[in-house]
């Protein structure tokens, strides 16, 4: 298709609505505006148009300016509530000061469509170019109430600064990246996203779902907003919860019921882990019969540890390491002495156990050692000594619940 063929025949454009589904409510929430051209009795994707950078830019802004006045008169039309996504590029927002986007929606605010309704998305690799001006341009938008979304976001973490000065209102993520990254690697990237988007208070939004395992990854990675062809397509039509391609509802259901039972097979791993302890918590005799008493300890643990310890409450190490090489316990006693409070959560995780007389089992991480993914369960001797046994990865995978 010919770029100047697009854009002396803005009457063959059209634009279609992808449903952005709320979590929440498991409702439409909004819609992506994208744009078709009507082509050899066809209607075809704009997506090269707007992706090719030997197109003017002056040409992408009038197309869209003429899909984001079609998209507001239909959302006005139907009477349809919720948001309107509409895509720009920074060199697009940079013409004309971003005025002619300003002014369409200030026109169609007089109308009725409130500015708050309207989210405009950046990706992030805008901000390798021009990123103090794109910046203030859409920190002035967000003074009118518009909404910003940063697109393909983590695509590369030396933007995590910027995003965080932007302080967007929504983050989208591409689930593709499950597919296409390590997971490990991609689990790393997640947990950056899920803490920066609590600091600056923005919703997520994963996009590209294509099938079941993507949906449940963004349920349980705490996504506000779902999109994507396995929820439903892009539409001419302004579609309604009942057009939506599955029931959400019944599939968060069957998320929700599968997290709960793998939780309470945790729990009831915990509390039998704590029943072991509790039979031969007579056998302990203070610090200096230490690694007398993990003897008693590794015949419990024998199938669940490789690795095990006791701890005083300001950290330092009371015991030798207990490592547990091929079939049999190895004692380290040069770790005698080592200082563990500096590790993050230690001392809150001992005041707890201090408090409530109970064990605990820590989230999952990465072993400075083995460098193998491993959780640990501590247990309080005494008020001032504290059990720590590190489980194995192979025990682990084998137990499903312990993996979430």
């Amino acid at each position: 298709m010919d770029p100047l063929d697009i854009v002396s025949h803005l009457h063959k454009i059209k634009p279609v609505y992808q449903p952005v589904i709320s979590a929440i409510k498991h409702d439409v929430a909004g819609y992506e505006v994208l744009g078709r051209f009507y082509y050899n009795n066809e209607w075809r994707s704009l997506g090269e148009f707007f992706h090719d950078d030997e197109v003017p830019e002056e040409f992408k802004v009038e197309v869209d300016q003429h899909l984001l006045y079609l998209a507001l008169s239909d959302m006005l039309s139907y009477q349809k509530e919720g948001y309107l996504f509409i895509n720009r590029n920074a060199k697009q927002l940079m013409i004309n000061d971003g005025e002619d986007l300003l002014e369409t929606l200030l026109l169609f605010e007089q109308k009725g469509f409130a500015m708050n309704r309207v989210v405009i998305e950046v990706t992030e690799h805008d901000f390798d170019e021009e990123f103090e001006e794109l910046s203030h341009l859409l920190l002035y938008y967000k003074t009118f109430g518009i909404q910003v979304a940063i697109d393909h976001v983590g695509a590369k973490s030396s933007n995590i600064d910027r995003i965080r000065q932007l302080e967007p209102h929504i983050l989208k993520i591409d689930t593709k990246s499950i597919r296409t990254h390590n997971a490990d690697g991609f689990q790393d990237i997640m947990y950056s996203l899920s803490m920066l988007a609590q600091r600056i208070g923005a919703a997520l939004l994963f996009e590209n779902i294509e099938e079941d395992f993507q949906l449940h990854f963004a349920w349980k990675h705490g996504g506000r907003y779902y999109q994507g062809f396995y929820l439903a397509k892009p539409s001419f039509k302004l579609l309604s919860k009942e057009h939506l391609t599955l029931n959400l509802t019944s599939k968060v259901a069957a998320y929700i019921q599968r997290e709960k039972s793998l939780i309470e097979r945790r729990l009831t791993l915990v509390t039998s882990w704590e029943q072991k302890v509790k039979k031969i918590l007579s056998k302990w005799e203070g610090p200096r019969k230490a690694d007398s008493f993990i003897d008693w300890v590794t015949d419990q643990f024998d199938k669940e540890s490789f690795r095990m310890f006791v701890c005083n409450s300001d950290g330092q190490q009371v015991s030798s390491n207990f490592r547990k090489h091929e079939a049999s316990w190895e004692l380290e006693p040069y770790k005698k002495g080592s200082n563990w409070a500096f590790r993050p959560y230690f001392l809150e995780n001992v005041m707890q156990m201090k408090i409530s007389n109970k064990g605990m089992l820590s989230e999952i991480y990465s072993d400075i050692e083995t460098k193998d993914m491993i959780r640990t369960f501590s247990y309080p001797l005494t008020d001032q000594h504290f059990l720590f046994i590190d489980l194995q990865y192979s025990f682990m995978y084998d137990h499903e619940c312990l993996l979430i």
